[in-house]
């Protein structure tokens, strides 16, 4: 692997001929780069310092790779299996039941990696207990386009029909499907708020959806179609057409009619990944990775505790142990994110009935009152049962107040309106009480 630094800045990088990156760039926190070859080379270096961590090859053809929770771990998907390597190139685990992996993206919140194979199954990894959460056939045929939501985990997945299917790990059938072009999907990516979608299929055309009601917005008529597209932090699309990157700015509001940033690469691009936090793009291409420079597409600020990319090795640790004390459930991964601060109101009264059936008694109910004990010098059996016939007292007063109420309710005759002839009835009874 060769790179070379330009202009004395680290955000441009290239690398030489020879690489052949097949698998789109994956960046971690925005200094860890994970790059794989169509002939097997793997490497992961540190974008600030450009430190080699490890370049390793594994003679086999790689269809995709992934970083998972750290930087400490990264997944390839390779010619047959699905291989688990750690940050020195030595391989952790073969992952036989799957087979043949065309795409993977990894679900940070809940620790899963979603894998789509060759023979249409998306399968589901739990890396923090090495368990296999979900296997799904979508009957979709060959899975080669794949990307996830941010906001709620659902996974989109792009078919040779022209339709977009969204999916959970915990239903069998897709939770919608859209027909977004005429042709074969090539490319999804969804925006950091999960609120808009954009499609590029064979028909050369791009298309931008609203996920809240699941309609298009606007399109756009590419001269040879987008084969990769990334959304960044601030809204900015990248669209790779052939040897041709174009970035759109403002695209979400509507119709760009020219491109913001254009740069033409000496080969056919392969990937494309914004960098998180920095205003750089990165791109694959036939004879190595360039990185683009793009001025607002990253955010500014972050959030030390949750993204810090200068965290050191102890800080690390602490966010792994406390990430796998607030993993989320694969159970409650859905298409509305805010079901979770809801409650059940039918569940809840469904257990109580069934929690009194079994006990025998209603443990909600009001139990007796027992007077509270005073001070040593002023309590006395008289005065506890005076407190205690006065709650009573208050308690059947209430009672009867109740019932008188209910009786006068049901004894009060209903006012019944008296049948006028209709050669007597005038235009002003409509007013009358």
């Amino acid at each position: 692997m060769a790179g070379e630094e330009v202009e004395g800045d680290w955000r441009s990088l290239h690398c030489g001929r020879g690489w052949s990156p097949c698998p789109p760039p994956h960046i971690l926190l925005l200094r860890h780069l994970l790059l794989g070859g169509r002939r097997g080379h793997v490497a992961a270096l540190d974008w600030h310092t450009k430190a080699l961590m490890c370049e390793i090859n594994v003679m086999e053809a790689i269809t995709d790779l992934e970083w998972l929770h750290t930087e400490t771990m990264f997944a390839v998907a390779q010619r047959q299996w699905l291989y688990v390597y750690d940050n020195q190139g030595v391989e952790l685990n073969c992952l036989r039941r799957f087979h043949k992996v065309q795409r993977m993206t990894f679900l940070p919140y809940h620790f899963l990696l979603a894998t789509a194979s060759e023979t249409g199954f998306l399968q589901y990894l739990d890396i923090s207990v090495g368990k296999e959460v979900a296997t799904i056939c979508t009957k979709g045929g060959r899975l080669g386009v794949m990307t996830q939501n941010p906001t709620n985990a659902i996974v989109h997945l792009g078919h040779s029909n022209g339709t977009v299917t969204l999916w959970s790990p915990n239903i069998k059938e897709p939770l919608v499907r859209m027909l977004c072009h005429r042709g074969a999907v090539r490319a999804v990516a969804v925006d950091g708020s999960g609120t808009y979608m954009a499609t590029s299929g064979l028909d050369r055309k791009l298309h931008v959806y609203d996920l809240r009601a699941y309609r298009r917005l606007h399109s756009l008529l590419l001269p040879t179609g987008a084969g990769h597209l990334d959304f960044s932090q601030r809204g900015l699309l990248g669209a790779a057409c052939q040897e041709v990157v174009q970035v759109y700015k403002d695209i979400l509001v509507g119709p760009s009619s020219k491109p913001y940033v254009c740069h033409a690469l000496p080969r056919p691009a392969h990937g494309l990944r914004f960098c998180p936090f920095e205003d750089v793009l990165g791109a694959g291409h036939e004879e190595g990775f360039a990185s683009l420079l793009v001025p607002g597409a990253g955010e500014p600020n972050f959030d030390a505790l949750e993204n810090n990319p200068f965290r050191s090795r102890k800080q690390r640790q602490e966010w792994e142990v406390k990430a796998l004390l607030e993993k989320i459930p694969s159970e409650l991964i859905s298409l509305d994110p805010g079901q979770l601060g809801t409650v059940d109101t039918v569940s809840l009264e469904q257990q109580h009935q069934e929690r009194t059936e079994r006990l025998g008694y209603d443990p909600q109910a009001k139990g007796k009152f027992s007077p509270r004990r005073r001070l040593k010098g002023r309590d006395s059996a008289g005065s506890r049962l005076k407190r205690k016939q006065k709650v009573a007292a208050e308690e059947r007063r209430a009672a009867i107040r109740k019932s008188l109420a209910e009786k006068d309710q049901a004894s009060k005759p209903k006012a019944s309106r008296a049948v006028v002839p209709a050669a007597q009835q005038s235009a002003l009874d409509r007013f009358r009480k």
